[in-house]
Parts: C-alpha cells; structure tokens; sequence
C-alpha cells in the first residue's frame, strides 16, 4: 500500500524532489501536492490507498467528511471505493462560506448527527485545517471516529515540541490519525528506488534536522 502510494504519486507528479519552500519557510527536499491526482484514474489509484489504510487500521465510520477543498474530491473518491469493496458510508463536506439561501449553511451532504464520521484530508501541516475540521463535524453533530491523511511528513513544529504535526493533532483530538504513507516510507522507499534514490542524502539531512524524535506511535 504504502510503496504503492509512493509509486503513483511520482507517476502523477505529485510526488517531487528538489528544493521547495514551504509555507513556514522551510526548504524542503520534497514536496506533495495531491491536487496533481487530477485525472479519474489517478484519483481512483490514490482512493485505493486511502481505502487499504482504512481497512488496515479497522476504523469504523458511517459519513466521511472531506474539508474544503481538497478534501472534497478526496472523500468522494474513498467513499466510491470502499462502496466498491461492498462498504457504503455517507459523504459529506463543507463550504468555505456560509450559504444564506435554498438549505443554508456550510456543510453538504449526509447527516453527522450522532454518526460516526471519519475526516479524508492530504497532509496535516500545522494542523489548523483539520482542528476546523473537528469543529465542523462537533457542530454536526458527529463524532470523530479518525482522520486519514496521505503524507506525514514527521516534522516537528517549532523546537520546543517534538512532536509531530500528527502527533499533536492525535493527542489533542483524542483519535486515530492514519497516514497512507510517511516520510520514513519515502526515505526508505527512494533509498531502493534508482528514481528518487539520488534525492536519499537531503531526505536525510532534512529529517535530521527536522524530524519529530519523539517515541510516540
């Protein structure tokens, strides 16, 4: 599942290797974008993923809940697949502005109330996005049974924790959080991979000076 994942996000370009700065200034060796799983097959190869991840980690949902916005088609995605695996779960997702007219409000879709309701998201950075995401479903009347993501990249924060971004988020929420795949996957991976293998010195570099050492799963 995971060298699977990894696989297809280099194929799809979603998956590249150079010198990327990220949004808390950090250049990076690697970059994930998965708006680059753009076509219905690659969506479809991505949600397979999602949908093993799931499986094997046994957590239970009635609605996924995709984030605005690239949550949406996520979710969507898992929950066409696990409906092929003969599982069929409830779909919903919010707007990022509130809707004043026809059935109002910011979240579409299946009911939450008093279901459980499993968060679809790509990557958890400083956490904010899926923290909001808790919040909705909390206002939905759901009750979050765990979050699954694409890439944890295993970085600390800041110096003063460390702990993981998806560290913090399991610990705070008090739920699961799945990574299809995480960054000593990759570095495992491209160590094997002649593709990506040359890359095998700043991936380490980078997790050394940036990755979360703290011994929690």
């Amino acid at each position: 599942m995971r060298e699977r994942f990894l696989e297809l996000a280099l194929a799809a370009d979603a998956l590249r290797f150079g010198e990327f700065t990220l949004k808390s200034g950090r250049i990076s060796p690697y970059f994930f974008n998965a708006g680059r799983f753009d076509t219905g097959a690659r969506l479809a190869g991505l949600a397979s993923c999602y949908a093993d991840a799931i499986e094997h980690a046994g957590i239970k949902a009635d609605v996924l809940f995709g984030p605005a916005y690239k949550g949406i088609p996520l979710a969507t995605a898992v929950a066409c697949e696990l409906s092929r695996r003969g599982r069929d779960v409830g779909l919903a997702f919010n707007r990022k502005e509130a809707k004043d007219h026809g059935e109002g409000g910011t979240l579409v879709g299946a009911s939450m109330q008093g279901k459980r309701v499993l968060i679809i998201d790509d990557v958890i950075t400083a956490g904010t996005a899926i923290r909001e995401a808790l919040d909705l479903v909390a206002g939905g009347g759901g009750i979050v049974s765990g979050i699954v993501v694409a890439l944890d990249r295993q970085e600390v924060l800041d110096d003063g924790d460390r702990r993981s971004a998806v560290q913090r988020v399991r610990d705070s929420a008090g739920v699961p959080v799945i990574a299809v795949s995480t960054l000593d996957d990759l570095l495992e991976w491209s160590a094997r991979d002649g593709a990506s293998g040359a890359d095998q010195p700043a991936l380490l570099a980078y997790r050394a000076r940036y990755g979360s050492t703290s011994t929690e799963p």
